[in-house]
């Protein structure tokens, strides 16, 4: 995956890549760690400092917004509680039905994010970083609409070749379901093989996840329009994408590039005494004492950021309603052309490279997931409790 969200985004790509084709290096986890500790602040810092450019965009006034860490979607979702504008009958029934019962929306549901709220607690914005797991389903999906036509097409060269040793054109070749399925898992195999050869190679520009980082802007369709504007004129600042959504869930969705200021985020890492925070990753206290500045290396001069604009019925209907997110996580999750190994292998092994990342080891001597095979969850699980030296699994006898 290409995460723009991410100053090392080239070479965490290349190290994924890496992984792939199962070329483990001996520094692979020590440099992992350092790029998801840089990366991660660096992310956080720089979606806090535009989240709060927006909202005083449209509150200037110093005391209009205070800043709120959330871990639950629960504590956003009972923000929408204090909505001091005028409610339609569709909100005011979305909301009551929320009051009656929040255990039934995922209100438990983890989020990393900060939600800034106004002077009565109404909620005007949030921000938000994807938690590893969804990076690695989403990069599962974009893995599976990328292969699904190079997959088939193996296949049907497969076929094909049965079909000129029985000598009968391909279009007249009638094969059984279970032959079907074994051709198009050999087909799944040549290909694993071509990526671990060299021969096929993984596309950034396909494999590329833009929404690491996310925003989202509540207000009118006025001030969104005023927000657009604000961002397209900011210095150094450029949208590269804007999708109007419609339907089910309504909403502006706009990719934007914007530089992070390296002197000031430095300088916050040192004030907030980051390594505090991730002393438990395997990297002595005294190494990363040394500052920010001794992490980044090759580091990007910008990142990318998705930020949404929507309206608050908008807000409330994607919150509560149909298109509550995560019944859309589960649709994405459902509704895939390809659910064959390779994209499901792929997720396991960004999944276990970001827990590598996390976990008090900076050495791992093996890459325990392959393209090729054919793994459960409890594999992966298994062998990311090893990262953290708990036995492999929990058993009764």
């Amino acid at each position: 995956m290409f995460l723009s969200g991410f100053v090392h985004r080239g070479e965490l790509f290349q190290i994924a890549e890496r992984w792939f084709r199962e070329k483990l290096e001996p520094s692979d986890a020590r440099r992992l760690t350092e790029i998801l500790i840089a990366d991660g602040f660096i992310l956080g810092e720089t979606l806090q400092d535009l989240t709060r450019f927006l909202v005083h965009e449209l509150h200037p006034q110093p005391a209009a917004c205070t800043g709120h860490p959330i871990s639950f979607k629960g504590q956003l979702r009972n923000a929408l509680l204090s909505f001091q504008g005028d409610l339609s009958p569709r909100v005011r029934e979305l909301l009551s039905t929320y009051q009656r019962n929040p255990d039934f929306f995922y209100r438990d549901a983890p989020i990393n994010g900060v939600m800034y709220l106004g002077d009565a607690g109404e909620l005007l914005a949030a921000c938000r970083i994807k938690r590893p797991r969804r990076v690695a389903e989403k990069a599962n999906r974009r893995i599976a609409s990328w292969l699904f036509s190079i997959v088939q097409s193996e296949a049907e060269k497969l076929a094909g070749e049965r079909a000129s040793r029985m000598g009968v054109p391909l279009s007249l070749l009638l094969t059984p379901e279970e032959e079907m399925v074994e051709e198009f898992a050999r087909a799944e195999e040549n290909i694993s093989r071509k990526f671990i050869s060299g021969e096929i190679s993984f596309d950034p520009e396909f494999l590329t996840i833009h929404d690491v980082g996310g925003i989202k802007m509540v207000g009118t369709p006025e001030e969104l329009l005023m927000i657009e504007e604000s961002l397209s004129k900011r210095r150094n600042c450029r949208i590269v994408e804007r999708e109007s959504l419609q339907g089910l869930y309504n909403a502006v969705n706009l990719i934007v590039e914007i530089p992070w200021n390296r002197e000031e985020v430095c300088r916050r890492y040192e004030k907030k005494r980051w390594w505090e925070h991730v002393g438990n990753r395997g990297l002595s206290e005294a190494y990363l004492r040394r500052g920010l500045a001794n992490l980044l290396g090759n580091a990007e001069d910008s990142i990318k950021i998705e930020v949404i604009l929507t309206t608050f019925p908008d807000l409330v209907e994607s919150e509560l309603g149909n298109s509550i997110h995560e019944k859309r996580i589960i649709t994405q999750r459902d509704n895939k052309d390809y659910k064959g190994n390779i994209p499901l292998n792929i997720e396991f092994l960004v999944e276990y490279l970001f827990a590598v990342g996390f976990s008090p080891r900076i050495e791992v001597d093996s890459i325990p997931i392959h393209l090729w095979g054919r793994y459960l969850p409890d594999t992966l699980f298994s062998h990311i409790r090893r990262l953290h030296n708990m036995p492999p699994q929990d058993l009764f006898y």
